[in-house]
């Protein structure tokens, strides 16, 4: 048995579709955002097709609360013992291939789909990864896209680099420990069980990602690098995301154009996809599953 642990905040009736695609397939835990407000009509579908879902977290970009929804997730789908395989994929993800393809694919693997790289080795937006863990962030009050939130995190950081601020140091970890990545991953029972206990047992760790910037893309990245688990890790996670701009969003979201692109690749998820403006690649997705 496996899971898809899905986290949203938009398109719901979307979010509703894409579980009655895989629910055949796959148990199904949702959060959304506290923000989102359910129709009587979309619960009504959640719950003929046995989906749990969850709207504990108020979820604001870059902040904390996307990892106290994506824990809460997890907790709650590994208390089904049954269950040997984990999916994590956004509100805005669908399949790029049958579900049924997918879910054979995971029965015979013990792998870990994940990416990552050092934090201390990259730099995004100008700056340094390994700032984002080392330094103080508060996103969870500051709304950090707006345009008080962009002049506010220059602030912080110009603040934090002239004081040498080290928050890794204080909690006894080194900046060459910390990784990052893409936040989505597929993961099987015992490497998520250990990134879980050992979460809950490592509290400076909580201490640190609590009061960072973008820590969904370090926490587990973090963890499962930094133990036996790392062998087991494929950097191929097999999603197909355009890091362009396009449809006013970035990563793109995608459309008809990029069909013969994804139907060369060996893809299992695709994210962005949003109806109206997806419509016609997920009509040819479904056609070809």
């Amino acid at each position: 048995m496996q899971a898809v642990l899905i986290l949203a905040h938009k398109n719901i009736d979307q979010v509703v579709e894409l579980c009655q695609l895989l629910k055949p397939y796959f148990e199904i835990y949702i959060h959304f955002d506290k923000k989102v407000e359910l129709t009587s009509q979309q619960r009504t579908e959640l719950e003929k097709n046995d989906v749990k879902y969850y709207s504990k977290y108020n979820v604001k970009w870059g902040s904390y609360s996307i990892v106290r929804a994506t824990v809460l997730l997890m907790k709650k789908a590994l208390m089904n013992k049954k269950i040997n395989y984990f999916h994590l994929i956004s509100g805005q993800d669908w399949p790029m291939q049958s579900p049924e393809k997918i879910y054979n694919f995971f029965q015979n693997t013990d792998k870990i789909y994940m990416n990552y790289w050092r934090a201390v080795d990259v730099k995004k937006t100008g700056e340094p990864e390994i700032w984002w863990t080392k330094y103080y962030f508060n996103y969870d009050s500051i709304n950090r896209r707006t345009f008080f939130g962009k002049i506010y995190h220059r602030l912080l950081l110009i603040m934090q680099t002239v004081l040498r601020i080290n928050k890794l140091k204080k909690y006894g970890w080194k900046d060459e420990s910390i990784y990052a990545g893409q936040e989505w991953v597929d993961v099987p029972r015992d490497a998520l069980e250990y990134a879980i206990d050992y979460y809950d047992h490592h509290k400076e760790l909580e201490e640190i990602f609590r009061t960072s910037f973008c820590s969904d893309e370090m926490w587990l990245q973090t963890i499962l690098v930094n133990s036996k688990f790392k062998d087991r890790i494929d950097k191929n996670i097999h999603h197909f995301i355009e890091m362009v701009e396009k449809h006013g969003s970035r990563p793109a979201i995608l459309d008809e154009d990029d069909f013969s692109k994804i139907i060369q690749g060996d893809y299992w998820w695709g994210r962005k996809v949003e109806r109206p403006i997806s419509n016609e690649l997920i009509k040819l997705l479904d056609e070809r599953i």
